[in-house]
């Protein structure tokens, strides 16, 4: 296996991890792509794509990266003026006040507090598939908990709640909107439905070896069967398992389908790593920025029964081992998301850097692991960073 593309002055530990990965954590195709200051200064790729070799044009599933997307189109909203964050939803999606969430705020459902973290009717095959049905569903709902008063991570419903309030704004699909404002104008290999004609290019998910570590939102979903964690994996109309089909990277699924690789999620995230713009691409303002980074629900999560941290459709560091599977260990400005499996695309503003992190093989868990955390330590290390805790400093 040989690793192509380059990698800057100053940031070759991270050409190095990328390699162990493959020699010694059971990587079997990836890539890495960070830029600083606006320039690319790693880009790196390797391995094995369904049984071709991975190359530099290689996209894959990146699972609940796709978050970070769909939460952008929404700040870019409120960014222009055009979605008030602190508004009800029903100040644009009347049909959702019903049933215990006639107050829900927009935030609630960028921070995983609207009580909405899985879908208790009983949903009929392909139904995520299906936007308005899902939106339909969604709106007579009533929700596990107060909105506002918990958090409990959406993981299937996060796209849905959030893309109908851009869709009911814009009068565009979200993934309609999301290539016209940010994917098209960056030039980005990031798609949250995929063109027939680019289906060559994916790298099949393969999901994590047995005896990786499992995080306890599966122990929960596989023991007690009437749990919310239950209804999230066994009621979503098969998407879970069928996730590698051509239907499902067609859908329009704003919480997990996204198509990237990690140049995609990197360059994404690099305006925001700016102060909002880059080379005459203008998504959000600097105060935008401030708002998207700043924690704004923390502590126990319900969903994932464990500690999380989030920002306005963002995940925010955690300090937990990296050997559990949902850990990420950023500096304390940086916000992004991760995706099941490892992935992940993140913004550092004060550091001027932005990065990603696109894998075919899974690892336990539904944050990063060992492999994407050793490639983020040595991102931090080049730029003159210090660890402490679970974080990085300078």
């Amino acid at each position: 296996m040989t690793v192509q593309g380059f990698c800057g002055p100053g940031f070759e530990d991270v050409r190095a991890e990328f390699e162990r990965n493959f020699a010694e954590r059971g990587e079997v195709g990836a890539s890495v792509h960070v830029t600083v200051d606006g320039e690319s200064v790693v880009d790196l790729w390797g391995g094995d794509a369904g049984g071709r070799p991975w190359t530099e044009e290689t996209i894959t599933h990146v699972w609940s990266c796709t978050k970070g997307a769909t939460a952008l189109c929404a700040h870019i909203l409120a960014s222009r003026g055009e979605l008030d964050l602190d508004a009800p939803v029903t100040r644009y999606w009347p049909e959702f006040g019903r049933n215990g969430k006639e107050h829900t705020l927009v935030r609630h459902l960028l921070s995983h507090q609207a009580g909405l973290a899985a879908v208790k009717e009983p949903l009929p095959q392909d139904a995520m598939y299906d936007w308005a049905l899902m939106t339909d569903v969604l709106a007579r709902q009533e929700p596990f908990w107060e909105p506002g008063t918990a958090h409990g991570y959406h993981a299937l419903t996060f796209g849905h709640l959030v893309g109908e309030v851009v869709r009911r704004v814009t009068g565009l699909s979200l993934a309609e909107f999301f290539e016209k404002e940010v994917s098209g104008p960056l030039g980005l290999d990031f798609w949250l439905t995929l063109p027939e004609d680019l289906e060559p290019l994916v790298a099949p998910t393969i999901p994590a070896t047995p005896g990786a570590t499992v995080s306890p939102l599966f122990v929960a979903a596989t023991t007690r069967p009437q749990s919310m964690q239950a209804l999230m994996l066994l009621n979503n109309g098969g998407y879970v398992v069928a996730s590698n089909s051509r239907e499902a990277h067609a859908a329009q699924y704003g919480a997990v389908g996204g198509m990237s690789n990690a140049r995609g999620l990197a360059q994404m995230y690099r305006p925001l790593a700016l102060g909002g713009s880059y080379n005459g691409v203008d998504l959000v303002s600097e105060e935008q920025i401030a708002v998207m980074s700043a924690v704004t629900s923390a502590g126990y999560d319900r969903m994932l029964l464990g500690p999380t941290r989030f920002s306005l459709g963002f995940l925010k560091a955690n300090d937990r081992p990296a050997e559990e599977g949902d850990f990420m260990g950023l500096s304390e400005d940086a916000f992004g998301h991760s995706g099941m499996g490892g992935s992940i695309g993140f913004a550092a503003p004060a550091a001027r850097m932005s990065f990603g992190y696109a894998m075919s093989r899974q690892g336990g868990g539904v944050g990063l692991n060992g492999r994407g955390q050793s490639l983020v330590d040595a991102v931090y290390r080049a730029l003159g960073y210090r660890r402490a805790g679970g974080g990085w400093f300078r």
